[in-house]
């Protein structure tokens, strides 16, 4: 089967989805003998050869950040543009023509819970249902703000040890052809040191971009 995994983070490079479509590619024992396509959605406008990559493509995988409890607007317009060919032009060629590709998502966000991905997950859903395709599951991954800076610890453990787990279900169901209730999941490290961390790290950041730590707490 063909597997296609979108990077849709604004980042163009180290951002968390791309890390966990990595992680997800790894479990090499459920992917292996597949076809596996990576394509990247990081501005509005939809390549002009994403329709051919999408050719007879069995699963879809969309990896984003959450952004204010959705999915981040560029990607929400390279889907309505997406969903106009599947309604326009994909139907009438080979591409998803004879099956319908089973979509996921996996959506990280900075807060510590998973479950704060749902709605961003629902859009993903209600794109798949639109576009006739068939939904077949999500992860929610809480602290995501962590997941580049984290190591992989071998054996299951380790600060990201939930996370590989469901990434692993998902390959598994994935390779399956299958569908999956979402999960939410986060990582394997104190709620009050992550949010340390996080504190710790804004303020670096606002610093390194010549800003006071005092304007954080400003409103817009």
């Amino acid at each position: 089967m063909k597997i296609v995994l979108i990077n849709g983070s604004p980042k163009m490079g180290d951002s968390a989805s791309g890390s966990l479509l990595t992680d997800l590619k790894n479990c090499s024992k459920d992917f292996e003998g597949h076809e596996i396509a990576e394509l990247g959605l990081h501005t509005a406008a939809v390549p002009t050869d994403m329709a051919e990559a999408l050719v007879n493509a069995n699963a879809i995988v969309f990896a984003c950040p959450l952004y204010v409890d959705g999915i981040p607007g560029h990607l929400l317009s390279c889907l309505t543009e997406l969903e106009r060919q599947s309604q326009t032009f994909l139907w009438q060629t080979s591409l998803w023509q004879g099956h319908k590709p089973l979509i996921y998502g996996i959506v990280n966000c900075g807060f510590y819970e998973g479950v704060q991905a749902q709605y961003a997950l629902d859009v993903l859903r209600n794109w798949a249902a639109k576009s006739g395709c068939t939904w077949g599951g999500g992860i929610g991954v809480g602290g995501g703000g962590g997941l580049t800076q984290m190591p992989t610890v071998k054996g299951g453990h380790g600060p990201k040890a939930p996370v590989e787990k469901a990434l692993a279900a998902m390959a598994d169901i994935i390779s399956k052809g299958k569908t999956q209730e979402n999960l939410y999941v986060s990582v394997a490290f104190p709620r009050f040191l992550y949010k340390m961390a996080a504190q710790r790290g804004w303020r670096q950041m606002i610093k390194a971009n010549g800003g006071n730590t005092k304007d954080l707490g400003k409103c817009p």
